[in-house]
């Protein structure tokens, strides 16, 4: 047996001696992290994976540290005299770098831009190393990429430690959601107490599957931070049956912090009914059918656009699509094409006023800009049309405002524009923009402008959105 026992762990800097106070009200995830340290110890790995989401993060790479080792301290956190290190092991290191490589997975070692140990690692260590120091470790910080491209990192750390011969335990780095109290230093969210139950339930049962398929607009609602580490741990246990345990569960301070341990207890690789890799391709392909069945003639039209574009380079009109409403033909509007790919933006890109002769022309360009002429992305490329789900925002005409007062980011659209022709937009209703403030900073970033000025006027406008 190589991966010989995961953990999934929080990561409160307030639980550190020396950091914070009220550490009594999470006294059940003390001694529960302390029972994972002790148990770590009697099972006497060769080896420890760490993945933290405070570790070196890329939308598009799994980083894995590496050097010999590295130290960090809780300096930032009021505790100068809380300071940790760690050996590297830099044989898996380099044999897990190779593999990713091998396997085309988007990981390794390259980018590291500060060897800094981060809060995120440094606390399980703190654990661990109260009850053993004989082991090294492995650590990775977690990306934008897939649910897919995550579980299969764990599936690569099972394997490099299978062909090494290490005993190596897994430790999944996270905290749960951090929207449960509205006293709370994130607020509250309805999403953040049903995120915690959905996750404590794979826990508890070992059906880890839920960790794939969860919605990632439902987590980012969530303000989660440790699920994609948690995918990482389900593909180190890929088809293998485990006795898994919820050791401990709170959240006092707002934030839920959930201890599980998951105990292999038969063959490594040979429960075909844990292939959760496969079970996941199945779900997303027919949740993807689903969305696509499901789309309006508004999104259809976009999503033709772009698809014929990309194909065939060339721009469809809108009699290639029969049966279109007449509101799509004889009204003038702008809107905003909006791409998501495994859950995160792929493109966004609209106009703010109609630049094109009918509604429906206009969504059929500004599809093709989305997926090809985003500045913050590569072109949509064929292979990835299958992948995609298309939002389109008509917007209603912007209204002047006074102040932000006057502003509701669930409700309006802003735009945030000067004298000089800046101009910053953003639509309403987006996963992790629930205040003005942030609103207003995001669409004032967009066109470079600073909030600050005199001259900064504010306009707001409402959206029907189409999916």
């Amino acid at each position: 047996m190589s991966i010989v026992a995961a953990f999934a762990v929080p990561h409160p800097p307030l639980i550190i001696p020396g950091v914070g106070s009220g550490k009594e009200k999470i006294s059940a995830t003390i001694a529960a992290y302390d029972e994972v340290g002790r148990r770590i110890a009697e099972l006497a790995p060769d080896t420890v994976v760490i993945s933290s989401p405070h570790a070196i993060m890329y939308a598009d790479y799994i980083h894995i540290s590496p050097r010999r080792g590295a130290q960090g301290g809780f300096s930032m956190f009021g505790a100068p005299q809380a300071r940790y290190e760690a050996t590297y092991d830099q044989e898996f290191v380099r044999a897990l770098a190779c593999a990713c490589q091998q396997e085309g997975l988007s990981a390794g070692c390259e980018g590291e831009r500060d060897p800094t140990l981060d809060h995120g690692t440094m606390i399980p260590l703190h654990f661990i190393q109260r009850h053993t120091r004989d082991f090294r470790v492995v650590r990775m910080g977690i990306s934008g990429l897939s649910p897919k491209d995550h579980y299969h990192m764990g599936m690569l750390v099972q394997r490099v430690a299978r062909e090494l011969g290490r005993r190596v335990v897994y430790v999944a780095s996270g905290d749960l959601s951090h929207k449960l109290l509205e006293s709370g230093p994130y607020g509250f969210a309805p999403e953040g107490p049903q995120f915690d139950e959905k996750v404590t339930q794979a826990f508890s049962t070992g059906d880890l599957l839920p960790l794939l398929t969860m919605d990632r607009g439902f987590a980012e609602r969530a303000a989660e931070c440790g699920l994609r580490s948690f995918q990482i741990m389900a593909g180190a246990l890929d088809r293998t049956a485990i006795k898994p345990e919820l050791l401990s569960y709170e959240g006092p301070f707002g934030v839920g912090y959930g201890v599980a341990a998951f105990t292999p207890v038969g063959k490594e690789g040979a429960d075909e009914s844990r292939a959760l890799l496969e079970q996941y391709e199945a779900f997303h392909k027919a949740d993807l059918a689903r969305r696509k069945a499901a789309e309006d003639p508004y999104v259809s039209l976009a999503r033709l656009s772009l698809e014929t574009y990309v194909r065939e380079r060339r721009r469809i009109t809108p009699d290639e699509k029969p049966g279109l409403p007449a509101e799509l033909l004889s009204t003038r509007a702008g809107a905003f094409v909006s791409l998501k790919k495994d859950g995160e933006l792929r493109g966004c890109i609209g106009t703010i006023a109609p630049v094109q002769d009918s509604l429906a022309e206009e969504i059929c360009a500004n599809a093709i800009s989305a997926g090809r002429h985003d500045p913050r992305f590569p072109p949509v490329t064929a292979s990835e049309l299958d992948e995609l789900v298309y939002d389109v925002d008509v917007l209603g005409a912007p209204e002047p405002v006074e102040s932000a007062d006057q502003l509701d980011p669930k409700r309006y659209g802003v735009i945030v524009s000067t004298a000089d022709g800046r101009r910053g937009l953003l639509l309403p209703d987006l996963d992790g923009v629930d205040t003005v403030s942030e609103q207003l900073r995001i669409a004032a970033g967009k066109g470079h402008i600073d909030l600050r000025r005199d001259d900064c006027a504010l306009e707001r406008f409402e959206v029907v959105r189409h999916t």
